[in-house]
């Protein structure tokens, strides 16, 4: 056999491997793509996130997601015991607001504790004093907090310690929603906060 037939062979060998891949590749994303997707987020090309919620917020008020229309929303997800994540976030949220000007009264920023079993509404409101006043924190009952954490795509999970206290790990974005509750994006924790300003006057620019 010569060089020329041999290397015909194995040219052959790879242009059908790679055939079958590809054919397998197509099958996987097609198996992947017939899932059911809701009919909002097919029709707007937007992620469905986001739902109807009923929680009490840092003053003692019973607070639902439709009480926040007509404003851009920033919502975070988080509670009074995290140790670093949670306060970074509020402050640097604090500070979007304080550099957004007078156009910070326009974002209503949304704290939701995963941690109902502590976070009481007067807990929320002492934690809250060391951060802009206008933002809000939320509680409620277990199944309250369950039920906006799942509306919204957020982990939550409640992990013992050692010392028989517990933490909570949740999701750590925040998440952007336009004036009628449409989601619009995130702010990620590794953004500058040059980027996460141009989000933010994005959103109220809407």
């Amino acid at each position: 056999m010569s060089f020329r037939t041999l290397r015909w062979i194995l040219w052959s060998a790879v242009t059908v491997l790679f055939m079958l891949l590809g054919t397998v590749t197509g099958l996987i994303v097609l198996q992947g793509s017939s899932q059911p997707t809701s009919t909002a987020a097919l029709s707007s090309g937007v992620a469905d996130v986001g739902g109807e919620f009923s929680l009490v917020d840092h003053n003692g008020q019973r607070r639902t997601w439709s009480d926040f229309r007509g404003k851009p929303v920033a919502l975070f997800f988080g509670f009074t015991n995290c140790p670093d994540v949670c306060p970074t976030t509020l402050g640097e949220l604090s500070v979007l607001l304080d550099d957004l000007g007078p156009q910070g009264d326009d974002l209503q920023v949304l704290l939701i504790s995963g941690d109902p079993e502590r976070d009481t509404p007067e807990r929320l409101n002492e934690y809250l004093q060391s951060f802009d006043p206008r933002i809000v924190g939320l509680t409620g009952s277990e199944e309250e907090v369950e039920e906006a954490f799942s509306a919204f795509k957020a982990y939550r999970a409640i992990v013992p310690l050692e010392n028989g206290d517990y933490t909570v790990d949740h999701s750590a974005g925040v998440y952007l929603f336009d004036r009628e509750g449409g989601f619009f994006g995130t702010l990620d924790t590794h953004e500058s906060n040059e980027v996460r300003l141009q989000k933010i006057e994005r959103l109220l620019a809407i």
